[in-house]
C-alpha cells in the first residue's frame, strides 16, 4: 500500500514542471482553441479578429509563465543584488511579435495561425501599442529592460497622445491587456499632504491623505535565455472607505469626485520630455511612483525566499550590497528623500548612516542639458504636498552646503549655484542638483553629452567630485530593431556571418570585408526597395497619399521641439519647391519627405511646426508643376509600431539637432542599423557614429559645439537676419512662410513662427541653413549611383555595433551597478529543480 502524502508533498504537485509547451504547431493550434473558447468564450461563427488575436496573444503569454515563474524563484532562492530602473515612462510598444521573436516561437505560431485560416501579421495589427511614455526617453528604457531584463516601474494608465495638433486620449487598455497580471496582494499605501510632527521618539507623518497603489506585472522576456523578468507598473486606487451613509445624506457626489480624484494619479501621465510644466498632477504622479516602489522594494529586500513575507532582514547595512536604483532623469528623483524617510523614520537608521546608505544606492542618468527641460518644483507645493519630504531637502541642502563652504570658504556665488534650493520670487528645489548630491554615480548618455554635462551642466559639482561622472552612450536592442521590423535585412546578414550578432552586435563588422560584394550590395539594395514598397501602400492606405517607392525616402521623426529643428528641415523642403517652380524642366531627384512626431500639448510652438509641415505639404502635395517629384507628410500618431514600418524602408535619416543640444538620440541608431544613411550635425551619437564609420560615410553639415559657444559669447550675438539679408533663397522661403503663401485662408497663421526664428531663434536654424541645402546636395547626387549609396549603407551597418544596449547595460552593470553580467541560461520549467 502506497504511503499517504505529506501536504508537503501534495503542495510539491503544484509545478510548471510537466506543463505543455509550444514548442509544435498543433501544440499552439490546440492552445489557441482552448483560450478562444473558455477565456474568451467565443466560437468561431462569432469571434471577431480581435478575439482571434487576443486568443494567440494568451498563447503565447503561456509559454512566458513558466519561465517568468521559474525566474523569479531562482531570484528568491539565490538572492542576487537586485536592480530597480525607474522611470516615469516605459514606451513599449505591442508585445505580441516581440515575445514571439524571443521565445523562438514565431515560425512555429506563423504556421498555426496560417492552418487555421488566418494571417498572422493581421492579428499583430490588432495590438494596441502600450501608451507609457512619449518619446526617447520612454524607449531608452524598453530597450534597457530588454538588454538588462531589470523590473521597471511607471504609471500603468494611459497618458495624452499628443494633432495644429489636437490630442486624443490614447485609451490603449480599453480591450484589457493580455500581458499584464493585476496583483492586489501587494496593494500598497501612497500617503499625500498632512503634517509632520516631531518629538523624542522621531518624526511623524500625520492627517494624510492615503491613495492605494495595485501593482500590475508584466513579463518582459531574455531572447531564446529562459529568462523572463518583471516590469512593475503601479495603477492609482482610492481606499474602500466609501460609506453608504454618504449616499443616505446627499454626500455621493463629493464622495465619488474625491474617489475620482485619488484615481487620476495613474490615469494620465504628463508628457514631460523635454519640457517642464509644473503641475501638481505630475508630481503628484512622480511620487507615487517612487513611494510605491520603494516599499516594495524594500519588503524584497527583507524577504529571503519566494513566496515569504515574513521580514528576515533587520539590518540595512547590507542594503547597497543588495539593491541598485537607477534613475532615469530626475523623474523619479523624489526616490532620494523618500529613502531618507523610510530609513530614518520608520526604520530608525541614524542620519549619517541612512544617507551613505542611499548615496551607495542611488545612480543618475542625465538625459537633457536645455534649462526648460529641468524639473524645478516650487517650495510651496512640496510643503503643501510632501512637508516631511521639504524638511528631508532642506537638510539635505545644508549638510551638503556645509560641506561645500568648507572647500571653498567664502564662496557665496558658488554655494548658489549648487544650492539645491534656488533663491527667488518663487522659491524652487532643483530636482537635478538633489539627484547629483543623493547618488554616486552621475551619466550621461553620449560622449560629447557627459563632456558638457561635465563642463557646463554641473560643473560645480564635477569640480566637487569628479569621480562620480561617467558616460555611458545609448544603445538600442537588435531584436526588436531588426530582426522583429526588418526580418529581410536580418536574413540577408545571416546568410553572411550567421545569427551570433543578434546577441552580440559588434560582430555585424565581419560585413566589412563584403562591401563590395556584388551579391551583398544587390541583397541589400533589394531588401530595401521591398521595404519602401510596402511602406508606400501602408501610406496610400493610412494618408491618401500616393507616392513614388523609387524616390528617395527622407525621414525626420522625433519629438517636435524647437531644438531638434524640424524647421530646418521645412526650410529645406520649401526651396526644393521653389527649385522645381522655377525651373521644372530640370532633372530633379525625387524625394518623400516625411516628418513625424508629437508636441507637449501645452508647447505652443512645437504645435505651430506640425501645422506648418501639413500646410506645407498641402500645397507642394497638390501642385500639378511639381508631380511626383516631391511629398511632404506628416506621420501622424508617431509611435513604435509606427517606427517599425518607417525606419526599414527610411534611405535618409535626419539628425540635425543644434550641436550641444541633443543628449543622444537613439532614433539615429535605428535608421543606422536598418540601412538608411544620416545626414545631422555633429551632435548627440552622431559623433560616435561618424567616428565608428567613417565620417566620409555621413552627410556631416554646420556648427560645431564650439562654434555655438562662439555665438552665444558676450559681444558676439547670432544675428538671423544677417542670414535672411544675405542667401535670397531663404529669405524667399522665410517670405513665403510669413506671408501666407502656405496658409491662405489665415495669412498671418505663422506669424510667431517667423518672429522667433528671426528674432529670437536659441537654436540657429538660419547659421546651418546654407550648410544643410548645400550637404543636401551630396545627398542627392550620391542617391543618383545606386552601388556607391549602398555601399555606405553596407559599411553603416556594419559599424553600427556599437550602440547595442546590450553593450550598455553591460557598461551600467560592471561601472555603476557593480554587477558583474552573466551570460548562464536559466533553466527552463520543464527541468526539475536544483
Amino acid at each position: 500500500m502506497a504511503k499517504p502524502l505529506t501536504d508537503g508533498e501534495r503542495r510539491k504537485q503544484i509545478s510548471v514542471r510537466g506543463l505543455a509547451g509550444l514548442g509544435d504547431v498543433a501544440e499552439v493550434r490546440k492552445s489557441f482553441n482552448r483560450h478562444l473558447h473558455f477565456t474568451l468564450v467565443k466560437d468561431r461563427n462569432v469571434a471577431t479578429r480581435r478575439d482571434y488575436y487576443l486568443a494567440l496573444a494568451h498563447t503565447v503569454r503561456d509559454h512566458l509563465v513558466g519561465r517568468w515563474i521559474r525566474t523569479q524563484q531562482h531570484y528568491y532562492e539565490r538572492d542576487p543584488k537586485r536592480i530597480y530602473y525607474l522611470s516615469l515612462e516605459f514606451y513599449m510598444g505591442r508585445t505580441l511579435q516581440n515575445t514571439m521573436v524571443n521565445l523562438g516561437l514565431q515560425n512555429a505560431c506563423d504556421e498555426a495561425i496560417y492552418q487555421l485560416g488566418l494571417d498572422l501579421e493581421e492579428l499583430e495589427e490588432m495590438e494596441e501599442d502600450a501608451g507609457l511614455g512619449n518619446g526617447g526617453l520612454g524607449r531608452l528604457a524598453v530597450c534597457t529592460l530588454g538588454s538588462a531584463l531589470s523590473p521597471g516601474l511607471s504609471p500603468r494608465d494611459p497618458p495624452v497622445a499628443a494633432a495644429l495638433q489636437v490630442e486624443e486620449a490614447d485609451d490603449w487598455l480599453r480591450y484589457g491587456n493580455p500581458w499584464e497580471k493585476a496583483r492586489p496582494e501587494y496593494t500598497l499605501p501612497v500617503h499625500f499632504y498632512g503634517r509632520v510632527e516631531h518629538s523624542a521618539e522621531g518624526v511623524r507623518w500625520l492627517d494624510t491623505q492615503v491613495v492605494l497603489a495595485m501593482p500590475y506585472d508584466t513579463p518582459v522576456p531574455g531572447y531564446k535565455n529562459d529568462t523572463v523578468n518583471t516590469m512593475r507598473l503601479w495603477s492609482a486606487k482610492a481606499p474602500n472607505d466609501f460609506k453608504l451613509h454618504d449616499f443616505n445624506v446627499g454626500g455621493y457626489i463629493e464622495a465619488v469626485l474625491d474617489r475620482n480624484l485619488a484615481e487620476n494619479i495613474s490615469r494620465v501621465l504628463y508628457p514631460n520630455d523635454n519640457f517642464f510644466e509644473g503641475k501638481e498632477l505630475r508630481l503628484k504622479q512622480e511620487y507615487f511612483v517612487v513611494a510605491a516602489t520603494l516599499q516594495d522594494v524594500i519588503r524584497r529586500f527583507k524577504s529571503a525566499k519566494f513566496g515569504c513575507r515574513d521580514p528576515v532582514r533587520t539590518s540595512f547595512d547590507t542594503f547597497p550590497d543588495k539593491v541598485a536604483i537607477q534613475l532615469n532623469d530626475t523623474h523619479p528623483a523624489l526616490a532620494i528623500p523618500e529613502l531618507m524617510r523610510i530609513l530614518v523614520d520608520v526604520e530608525k537608521v541614524d542620519w549619517d548612516k541612512a544617507w551613505d546608505i542611499t548615496k551607495k544606492t542611488c545612480a543618475y542618468t542625465n538625459h537633457t542639458v536645455l534649462p526648460e527641460a529641468l524639473e524645478r518644483w516650487p517650495v510651496s507645493m512640496f510643503e503643501k504636498l510632501l512637508p516631511r519630504h521639504l524638511e528631508i531637502i532642506y537638510a539635505i541642502n545644508q549638510r551638503h552646503l556645509d560641506h561645500v563652504a568648507a572647500l571653498f570658504p567664502g564662496d557665496v556665488d558658488r554655494l548658489r549655484r549648487m544650492s539645491v534650493i534656488e533663491e527667488g520670487d518663487c522659491k524652487r528645489i532643483n530636482m537635478a542638483h538633489l539627484c547629483v548630491i543623493g547618488s554616486h554615480a552621475v551619466n550621461g548618455v553620449a560622449r560629447i553629452h557627459s563632456e558638457i554635462v561635465k563642463h557646463s551642466v554641473f560643473k560645480d559639482f564635477y569640480e566637487l567630485e569628479p569621480e562620480k561622472f561617467q558616460n555611458k552612450t545609448n544603445g538600442i536592442t537588435p531584436r526588436r530593431w531588426l530582426l522583429l521590423c526588418n526580418p529581410g535585412l536580418a536574413d540577408t546578414i545571416m546568410e553572411r556571418i550567421g545569427e551570433g550578432f543578434l546577441t552580440d552586435l559588434s560582430q555585424l563588422r565581419k560585413l566589412l570585408p563584403l562591401v563590395n560584394d556584388e551579391a551583398l550590395i544587390r541583397d541589400v539594395a533589394q531588401v530595401k526597395q521591398e521595404n519602401k514598397v510596402k511602406f508606400s501602400a501602408f501610406l496610400e492606405k493610412e494618408y491618401g497619399v500616393k507616392v513614388n517607392p523609387a524616390s528617395m525616402f527622407d525621414v525626420h521623426v522625433k519629438r517636435i521641439h524647437e531644438y531638434k529643428r524640424q524647421l530646418l528641415n521645412c526650410l529645406h523642403v520649401v526651396t526644393l519647391y521653389n527649385r522645381i517652380k522655377k525651373d521644372p524642366g530640370q532633372a530633379f531627384v525625387p524625394r518623400t519627405v516625411m516628418i513625424g512626431g508629437k508636441a507637449a500639448p501645452g508647447y505652443h510652438m512645437a504645435k505651430m511646426i506640425i501645422k506648418l509641415v501639413t500646410s506645407i505639404g498641402d500645397i507642394v502635395n497638390h501642385d500639378p508643376v511639381v508631380g511626383g517629384r516631391l511629398k511632404v507628410i506628416f506621420l501622424e500618431n508617431y509611435r513604435v509600431s509606427l517606427a517599425e514600418k518607417v525606419i526599414p524602408a527610411a534611405d535618409l535619416s535626419q539628425q540635425i539637432s543644434t550641436a550641444g543640444t541633443e543628449a543622444s538620440g537613439t532614433g539615429n541608431m535605428k535608421f543606422m542599423l536598418n540601412g538608411a544613411l544620416t545626414i545631422g550635425t555633429m551632435d548627440g551619437a552622431n559623433v560616435e557614429m561618424a567616428e565608428e564609420a567613417g565620417a566620409e560615410n555621413l552627410f556631416i553639415f554646420g556648427l560645431r559645439v564650439e562654434d555655438v559657444e562662439a555665438l552665444d559669447r558676450k559681444g558676439c550675438v547670432y544675428n538671423a537676419r544677417e542670414y535672411y539679408e544675405r542667401l535670397p533663397e531663404l529669405r524667399q522661403a522665410v517670405d513665403q512662410i510669413s506671408n501666407g503663401f502656405f496658409s491662405p485662408r489665415k495669412p498671418d497663421c505663422f506669424k510667431d513662427l517667423v518672429d522667433m526664428l528671426l528674432n529670437h531663434d536659441r537654436f540657429k536654424v538660419f547659421a546651418d541653413y546654407e550648410a544643410y541645402v548645400a550637404c543636401q546636395a551630396r545627398v542627392d547626387q550620391l542617391y543618383q549611383d545606386p552601388k556607391e549609396w549602398t555601399k555606405k549603407v553596407i559599411r553603416n551597418i556594419a559599424c553600427s555595433g556599437k550602440f547595442s544596449s546590450d553593450r550598455t547595460i553591460t557598461e551600467y552593470a560592471r561601472d555603476i551597478w557593480g554587477v558583474e553580467p552573466s551570460a548562464q541560461q536559466a533553466q527552463a520549467p520543464s527541468l526539475p529543480r536544483d
